[in-house]
C-alpha cells in the first residue's frame, strides 16, 4: 500500500505542468540541460516554482560567496535530512564550485571544517535549522569573529528559508534523485 508521501505530488513535465509553470521549466531545461526532479515537482504550484526561484534569484545576490551559498544550502539540507537536496548542493559545490571535497564531506558528516571562516558558518547554519532559529550567542559572535558581518547573519536565514521549502517538499512527497546527482546520493 502506498503512503501519501509516495503518491502527493508527481513530478511535472512541460507538458503536463500548468500554464504558468511551463515557461520557468523550460528556462530550468535551458540552464541546465534538465529539470531536476525537484523542479518537477514544484511546478505543480506555479506559486511555489516561481516564489521558490524568486527568492533563489535574491539570495545569489547576496554578499556570500557561491562556496558559502552552497555550503549554507548543504548545511541546512543534511540538518533537514534531505538526501535529494545534499546530494544535488555537493554536486554543485564540487562539479561547479569546484570546492574542496573534505570540506563537502565534513559538512555532510557533521563535523568541524578545517577553514575556519567556512566552519563558523556551517556550525551557525546547523544551530540555527537544529534549534529553530535559536542561535547561541558564542555562535554568532564565532561567525562575527571570523569575518562575517551582522546583516549576513540576516541574510543566510534566507538560504534556511530556501531549504525549508525544498526539504520540506521532498518530506512531504520524495523525489527521485536525478542521474546528475546520483554520485552524491547517499
Amino acid at each position: 500500500m502506498s503512503t501519501i508521501a509516495e503518491t502527493l505530488f508527481q513530478p511535472q513535465t512541460i507538458a503536463s505542468a500548468p500554464e504558468a509553470s511551463k515557461p520557468v521549466l523550460e528556462n530550468i531545461q535551458k540552464a541546465f540541460g534538465f529539470i531536476p526532479n525537484l523542479m518537477a515537482t514544484f511546478a505543480t504550484s506555479p506559486t511555489v516554482l516561481q516564489g521558490y526561484l524568486a527568492m533563489d534569484g535574491v539570495f545569489e545576490k547576496g554578499t556570500f560567496s557561491p562556496v558559502e551559498r552552497q555550503l549554507i544550502l548543504l548545511a541546512a539540507s543534511i540538518e533537514n535530512d534531505c538526501n535529494y537536496c545534499a546530494a544535488a548542493h555537493s554536486t554543485i559545490a564540487k562539479n561547479f564550485l569546484h570546492a574542496p571535497a573534505e570540506t563537502i564531506s565534513a559538512v555532510r558528516d557533521g563535523k568541524k571544517l578545517a577553514d575556519r571562516k567556512q566552519n563558523a558558518l556551517v556550525t551557525l547554519v546547523r544551530e540555527i535549522v537544529r534549534e529553530r532559529g535559536k542561535a547561541k550567542t558564542a555562535s554568532i559572535d564565532e561567525f562575527l569573529a571570523a569575518g562575517y558581518s551582522k546583516p549576513q547573519v540576516m541574510e543566510l536565514l534566507l538560504g534556511v528559508a530556501l531549504k525549508t521549502v525544498s526539504n520540506y517538499l521532498d518530506k512531504l512527497s520524495p523525489a527521485t534523485v536525478d542521474a546528475a546527482f546520483a554520485a552524491e546520493s547517499r
